[in-house]
């Protein structure tokens, strides 16, 4: 059955782009995605797979050879040797020794979901064995990003003589150097950029690092640390550990390496595309007591999704460290008590209630700050926005919002003028390495900290300091922006009318779950489309139906869009258009049909 029309001829060859659009309403050029027409004939015919769907295997690099492993992707045949991961063998003789000595060791754990999920499996993992782990989160606000000296002397004054920091660490030189000075052993489990040269740590573990063979390096700092409890486990049961006791079934812990995998926005690709796919699994089952307490309270039901973990408990968990109790996140994921995991996830929903107040308010005076025009050039390579009193623990989502509508690198920096500091966070577009820039500025004395990886960053900085950055930043980027600019376009996997787009066609393309960065969820076209019945919502969204030529319709939600050009498009009807956007269900009231998410319109006579 052909669920999707495929491109046809006239339309594939009308102006420069797909369905002839050359720039979009959104400012945006759409194109086809290309497959190579073998490798689309060999897939159909291996697999038993439909056309559309093999075009769209075809079209993100699977092969009739790896197409098993990418619909089906599994432990047994993508689990990487973890001894191929520099410092793994060392990381685990240091800890087993230490369990073995007795040694009083802690956890020490970045604030969001992925330290938070990293820190919950080597708790769970310590459980197994019958001690229990410490963990240790530093304050966003009073303690700044990762391991300090202060922190560590702390740790030591309490009795502490090994610390594991999970998802920071990489680049804790001052602290690690002081640790060191006071006999306190680091172990470190990390996935973020680094230096040439690394810290002075007992051991780390970092794909990411100069010299490690693993090729893993997509992996979130739970993807790591998962690996990890693999070359644990299997050092154990060399030890004979588990002569005594049973061997811990890892895989009951999947959930949480996929919670760090898709709250983290990694490349899920690979071992890390089994590690999400299977994880999700796991977490379907809600075995887990703080992500069913989580659940619950968010009012949400269903097997766990993408969706579930990046939208629901993902900033639910984030909320503790960003404007609340910054270890809530890890407490909540390692704990077995279901009372306490439920009055842990009541106090992250009101807090991230909270903390979508606040984000709300710096989004709009951060735009109104750009496009006031005066200081700031939207259309420049990267944008750099600073205020005084703007809440570090939320800037980084405001980055995001900033990026998506502005389609370039953006920095949003708190001020503290108090204490002649601001601290930033940046999200980055597709092709232009952020994190690699803020590693620059660091290095010409820009900054007074910073760090991150392609696609995001944090610093810290003088507020003097903010235009000589803002010009290094656009300067340095300038040359990546170019490539990135002309590379930014909306790839359409299928043409699809009105009627074709139904639940057969959305069913059928679930089997390329789960989508994400390196898997990108498919994008439909529909075209020469009449908008009816435009119904603005709360937020900014905008809720309509898109009628076809023969009467056929689909219901169609645009996100955040009322004060955009798309909104306004939108609002003002009237003409066809065309669509692409992707598909979701639609299940209210048991309607088991499909609605278009938009993604972006064109009009047909700018074609």
């Amino acid at each position: 059955m052909a669920f999707a029309e495929r491109l046809p001829d006239d339309i594939a060859t009308r102006g420069e782009g797909f369905l002839g659009v050359g720039r979009s309403i959104g400012g945006r050029r759409w194109r086809a995605r290309p497959a190579d027409e073998g490798t689309v004939r060999a897939i159909a015919l291996r697999m038993g797979l439909d056309e559309p769907l093999a075009r769209a295997l075809a079209s993100r690099g699977v092969t009739a050879e790896t197409a098993e492993d990418y619909l089906r992707p599994t432990l047994k045949a993508l689990f990487p040797d973890p001894s191929s991961f520099l410092g793994m063998d060392e990381a685990v003789q240091v800890l087993l020794d230490a369990f073995e000595g007795g040694r009083q060791a802690i956890v020490f754990a970045d604030y969001d979901v992925d330290g938070a999920s990293s820190a919950a499996q080597l708790v769970r993992w310590w459980r197994a064995m019958g001690r229990e782990l410490p963990i240790y989160v530093p304050d966003r606000l009073t303690e700044g990003y990762g391991p300090s000296p202060a922190a560590f002397r702390r740790l030591r004054e309490q009795g502490y003589d090994l610390v594991v920091t999970v998802d920071c660490g990489a680049a804790a030189y001052d602290a690690l150097t002081a640790a060191g000075e006071i006999g306190l052993e680091v172990v470190v489990i990390d996935h973020h950029l680094m230096r040439e040269t690394p810290p002075a740590a007992r051991a780390l573990v970092n794909p990411n690092q100069m010299g490690c063979t693993s090729g893993q390096g997509v992996l979130a700092a739970a993807g790591v640390t998962f690996v990890l409890l693999a070359a644990l486990t299997r050092e154990a049961r060399r030890r004979g550990w588990f002569a005594e006791r049973p061997e811990p079934d890892l895989r009951q812990w999947l959930d949480l390496a996929a919670m760090g995998a898709i709250c983290d926005v990694t490349q899920l690709v690979g071992f890390n595309r089994a590690l999400a796919s299977q994880g999700l699994k796991v977490m379907s089952n809600w075995g887990n007591p703080g992500l069913k307490a989580l659940m619950d309270v968010a009012g949400a039901k269903g097997p766990a999704s993408v969706f579930h973990a990046g939208f629901v408990l993902g900033p639910r968990i984030n909320a503790g460290g960003r404007i609340g109790r910054a270890d809530l996140g890890a407490r909540l994921l390692s704990t077995d008590d279901p009372a306490l995991a439920l009055s842990l996830a009541q106090e992250l929903d009101a807090l991230n209630a909270e903390r979508k107040n606040v984000e709300a308010l710096i989004q709009e005076a951060a735009i109104a700050n750009i496009e006031a025009g005066a200081n700031f050039d939207p259309s420049a390579p990267a944008i750099v926005v600073a205020e005084e009193g703007w809440h570090p623990g939320v800037i980084g989502i405001v980055a995001s919002r900033l990026r998506e509508r502005y389609r370039r690198p953006v920095v949003v920096i708190g001020l503290d003028r108090a204490s002649d500091i601001g601290k930033g966070s940046g999200r980055s577009q597709p092709g232009v390495n952020l994190g690699r820039a803020i590693q620059a500025a660091f290095d010409e004395g820009l900054l007074l900290a910073g760090g991150g990886h392609a696609m995001a960053a944090g610093l810290t900085l003088r507020p003097s300091s903010v235009p000589e950055f803002r010009a290094f930043l656009c300067e340095r980027l300038a040359g990546e922006m170019v490539q990135a600019e002309a590379d930014d376009a909306l790839e359409i996997d299928a043409l699809v009318t009105p009627g074709a787009a139904a639940r057969p066609l959305y069913d059928a393309f679930r089997a390329m779950e789960p989508f994400g960065p390196g898997n990108p969820e498919p994008l439909f076209a529909v075209a020469d489309v009449r908008i009816e019945r435009v119904m603005p919502m709360r937020g900014g969204h905008l809720r309509c139906t898109l009628v076809g030529g023969g009467g056929a319709s689909i219901r169609a939600i645009a996100w955040r869009c009322a004060d955009t050009p798309i909104g306004q498009r939108l609002m003002a009807g009237g003409g066809a258009i065309h669509a692409v956007g992707k598909l979701k269900a639609d299940d209210w009231n048991g309607r088991n049909t499909v609605e278009l998410e938009i993604e972006d319109i064109a009009d047909p006579r700018m074609s």
